[in-house]
Parts: structure tokens; C-alpha cells; sequence
């Protein structure tokens, strides 16, 4: 496979528009999946997982409408401006949904079901999202897009939820600890919360973007 070195922007650019189409169908089933086992076991993280998947689609809807005006250099930081304050007020509201419903759920004493499903979905996404990130950022890297890192972040932020989710969901399996399941959640939180922030801010750019 060539590098991203030697590929012309044109050929970094349809890798990426691959790359976000892949994202959207993947957490499109990955977020369908989480939602309807999370509200079947009543796990807070679970949904929470789900929600964090529809909005990867979000990002990556984003994404694949800033590589069609790639080519337009007068809108392209204004496309991947747009791109990070909308991907991360959704974090914030995820945020904000989270802390509420485990936050409920602790002082409730509300156990989840177990959920083979979601044990499952997660397991998945903690091998196939780093791969996705990896693929992402050589894209960033390419092309100096800050929105494209950004979003490379965001698929690593999604591992790291995965990996959370999954330990949280095996406690609740394995030993009945019921309320790691919102534990986990809280957990999820302020991770959720620094990057709204920064995509709000527009700080997750490229280092590469002022070269570019």
C-alpha cells in the first residue's frame, strides 16, 4: 500500500471520503445495536456508548461535506471550523446526558441486566476503532486537515469508551457489580466533556495544517 507521502491530495482525499463511509455504516449498526441492548438491560453506558456512536456518524457526515469542498481553498477552514463546533456541542450534550442518568442511576440502586449483546459490540469496536483512527490520521496528515484529526481523536476517543464500557459491562456479568455499569459512565464524562470543549474552542487541529 502506498503511503501517504507520495499520494497526491485527490487520492488522500478519496481515501478519506472510504474512510467516513466506512465510519457512518459502521457506528450507524454499532449505535442501533447499543441503544436497543442498553434500553433492554436499562445500562446507562451502554446507551451512552450508543448516542456517542450516532454522533461519529454526525462527525462523519461532516467529514465526507468537508472533502467535497476540499478543493475550495477560500471555504475549507470555514468546512472544518464548522465541522469541530458541531461535533463538539454534541459531546457536551452527551456529556451532560450521561452525568445526569448515572448520576440517577447511582442514587436510585437501579441494577442493570446483563448484556451479552453489548459485551459483544464492545469487544468488537476496541479492535476495529484503533485501526480506523490510525487509517484517519495519515489522512489528516496528508492533507493537514484539522477536522480530519479532529475526527481521527474523536474514532480514539470511541476505543477508549469501548474499552471502559466493556470492563464495566464484564463486572456487571461476571460478579454482579451493578453499579459499575454507571460508574463507567461517570468515567466517560469528563473525557466527553474536554473534547466538546476543544472542538468548540477549535483546537483540535493538524499539527501539519499551517504547512499546508
Amino acid at each position: 500500500m502506498a503511503s501517504a507521502s507520495i499520494l497526491t491530495r485527490s487520492e488522500l482525499v478519496r481515501r478519506g471520503q472510504r474512510l467516513e463511509y466506512f465510519t457512518i455504516g459502521y457506528n450507524s449498526l454499532e449505535g442501533l445495536v447499543s441503544i436497543v441492548a442498553g434500553i433492554i438491560a436499562g445500562s446507562v453506558s451502554l446507551i451512552g456508548f450508543g448516542l456517542d456512536s450516532l454522533i461519529e456518524v454526525t462527525s462523519g457526515a461532516a467529514l465526507l461535506w468537508r472533502f467535497h469542498h476540499d478543493l475550495d481553498h477560500s471555504r475549507r477552514e470555514q468546512v472544518e471550523r464548522t465541522t469541530l463546533r458541531i461535533v463538539g456541542g454534541c459531546f457536551i450534550a452527551l456529556a451532560l446526558y450521561i452525568l445526569y442518568e448515572s448520576g440517577s442511576t447511582l442514587i436510585g440502586h437501579e441494577a442493570p441486566e446483563r448484556s451479552i449483546p453489548g459485551i459483544i459490540v464492545a469487544a468488537v469496536s476496541v479492535v476495529v476503532m484503533p485501526l480506523l483512527a490510525r487509517a484517519k490520521r495519515r489522512v489528516a496528515v496528508g492533507i493537514g486537515s484539522g477536522a480530519m484529526k479532529a475526527d481521527s481523536r474523536q474514532t480514539d476517543f470511541c476505543t477508549y469508551l469501548s474499552a471502559i464500557l466493556l470492563g464495566g459491562l464484564l463486572l456487571n456479568a461476571v460478579v454482579g457489580w451493578w453499579w459499575a455499569d454507571p460508574v463507567a459512565g461517570l468515567v466517560m464524562v469528563p473525557i466527553i466533556a474536554k473534547e466538546g470543549v476543544d472542538g468548540l474552542w477549535g483546537k483540535a487541529c493538524c499539527d501539519d495544517c499551517e504547512r499546508h
